[in-house]
């Protein structure tokens, strides 16, 4: 390509509301171009990389047996009926009425469609395991789209969906594509941890998410110091412990404590530490058609992480409750207890389990009780409810959690049979029954990798890309094409080059040096090879991009220095 008949308007202004590296220099450097909120035309440079991605997510999926779909982008709305999410998804889920007044939705996923397209298909054991898989645009309606190709309504995505006769055929085909999804992205230069996660909206077990660390990510994670263990903060764990602190000797009676109301100011009047105080923490659930008080309990020292808290009772979200609210209730704000509030829903972590020598409120202004026994509640409902801090121990080893941040590109989940029982999807097993199919979904943002690559591989002077990503390999510059001998030795890389099937573009535009090299360093191609006013010394100068390093090169071994760096 020739940058003199190249389409990349690159600009030094940002978009106003741009915070991201990626939104910012993606747009500079004219990879994409802001339609409206959310959306986004790929230019040129934006479309070579948002292919080279496909196709390294084909070549994975194809060397992992999966085979390519393309699904319809707008979808019945009879089929989310069926599943029951067409009102859970929420306003997200744009929908839309033909001119009979049928009524569609544009994808946001797509496990109805796939389920629709197999079941009544696929009707034997002897036709299981299947996977099918698509990369198609999506459409989610964001409250709040943002953070450009991080966040926009209409996105590309690789969505896959697998078809089993049992949960162990499904946990070995999830191994197969958490591998596949790893070298995915070890492919494309990538720093990312594969963590636990929570399945939210779409459902299922097993729940792992892919994470590009970079420090403008939005998710936080609790990952190992020393083995492979991480999880979105949402779904950590962490081990039991071994460096408690001692249990206090406290008579077990009620006790006045005028004005103590706080976790700090309740260990501080026992002298204990936090751990051996219960918190109670009061929300509000919100459900469909109704919501109620929930008291959380959990101790002094942890904090309540809401997602647990939210799957804990089955909620679509926690909202606080005023003291008003709480007092209403028959609750007493600053002293609530778990023993006799069995008029409100309680739950438990599991932390709490068994535990002795607590302090908890008593339910009674400006009263605790202390030595509390918690072995002696009646039917207590446990759960995690915990969220991990920096310096828990890990669950799986003697490491230690820390917290770092990260960038969801990809999310894997063991659906079961959430969906092929909600669209009655079946198949006749070895013993001539019908039964639903065992399922299992993959999900990979492609346009938000995209992002993802820059938000890792840049620098104040705009994008680095990665060997893989990269829309061209290497970008030669004429510092001046007047100068006959400057642009004929740059025809004659160029054409070397494009021979040997090396993806170049060279910068012959009637432009000065400083322009074309602050565009350069925008686009961010990992070599340049400047041919300018040394060239009457015998040499040419070869940029590299990652280090901002340049070195002279002689001009006969100019292309057997470039090949050299592109092996």
């Amino acid at each position: 390509m020739r940058a003199s008949k190249a389409f990349i308007p690159t600009t030094k202004e940002a978009p106003k509301d741009a915070v991201l590296a990626s939104h910012i220099y993606l747009t500079r450097a004219g990879f994409v171009a802001q339609v409206a909120s959310g959306l986004y035309n790929y230019l040129p440079l934006g479309k070579r990389v948002l292919k080279k991605i496909e196709a390294i997510i084909n070549e994975e999926m194809q060397n992992a047996d999966a085979q390519e779909v393309e699904l319809s982008f707008v979808t019945p709305a009879e089929l989310w009926q069926e599943s029951g999410r067409i009102e859970k998804f929420g306003k997200e889920l744009l929908r839309l009425r033909d001119r009979k007044d049928n009524l569609f939705v544009l994808g946001p996923t797509h496990e109805e469609m796939m389920v629709n397209l197999v079941r009544n298909r696929v009707t034997s054991y002897k036709q299981l395991p299947i996977n099918l898989y698509q990369i198609k645009t999506k459409f989610r309606d964001e409250a709040r789209p943002r953070f450009g190709l991080m966040r926009a309504r209409e996105f590309v995505m690789k969505d896959g969906y697998s078809f089993h006769a049992t949960t162990e055929d499904l946990d070995r085909e999830f191994d197969a594509m958490e591998a596949a999804y790893k070298r995915i992205l070890e492919r494309l230069g990538l720093d990312f941890r594969i963590v636990e996660a929570d399945s939210g909206a779409i459902g299922g077990s097993g729940s792992k998410e892919l994470m590009v660390i970079a420090d403008s990510g939005e998710d936080t994670l609790a990952v190992c110091d020393s083995c492979e263990y991480g999880a979105n903060i949402e779904a950590a764990h962490r081990s039991a412990g071994t460096e408690l602190p001692t249990a206090p000797s406290l008579a077990d009676e009620k006790v006045a404590t005028p004005n103590v109301k706080s976790i700090d100011e309740l260990a501080d009047f026992f002298k204990i530490d936090p751990y051996f105080t219960v918190k109670a923490v009061a929300k509000r659930a919100v459900y469909e058609e109704n919501d109620e008080i929930v008291l959380f309990y959990l101790r002094g020292s942890d904090d309540l992480q809401e997602v647990k808290a939210v799957n804990a009772v089955a909620a679509l979200d926690l909202v606080d409750v005023s003291e008003e609210e709480l007092t209403a209730a028959g609750l007493v704000p600053g002293s609530i207890g778990p023993f006799g509030n069995n008029s409100v829903r309680s739950v438990f972590d599991s932390g709490l389990k068994g535990a002795k020598a607590m302090v908890t409120g008593a339910n009674e202004r400006d009263y605790h009780m202390s030595g509390a026994d918690l072995s002696t509640l009646q039917e207590p409902v446990f759960t995690d409810l915990y969220e991990v801090k920096e310096g828990d121990g890990c669950p799986h080893c003697s490491g230690k959690m820390t917290y770092t941040k990260g960038i969801e590109v990809g999310h894997i989940f063991k659906l079961g049979t959430t969906y092929s029982k909600a669209l009655k999807a079946e198949f006749l097993n070895d013993q001539g029954r019908s039964e639903p199919f065992v399922m299992g979904t993959y999900g990979m943002g492609v346009s938000r990798l995209i992002a993802a690559v820059i938000e890792q591989h840049h620098d104040e002077k705009g994008c680095r890309w990665t060997t893989a990503t990269t829309p061209y390999q290497i970008n030669i510059m004429v510092s001046n094409i007047k100068d006959e001998a400057q642009l004929e030795l740059g025809e004659t890389l160029y054409s070397r080059l494009k021979e040997s099937g090396v993806e170049v573009i060279i910068d012959d535009r009637k432009e000065r040096f400083g322009f074309k090299m602050k565009d350069a360093e925008l686009i961010g191609l990992p070599y340049t090879i400047i041919i300018g006013k040394e060239l009457k010394n015998g040499k040419i100068q070869i940029f590299e991009r990652a280090t901002l390093e340049k070195r002279d090169v002689q001009v006969e071994e100019a292309f057997e220095t470039v090949m050299g760096l592109l092996s």
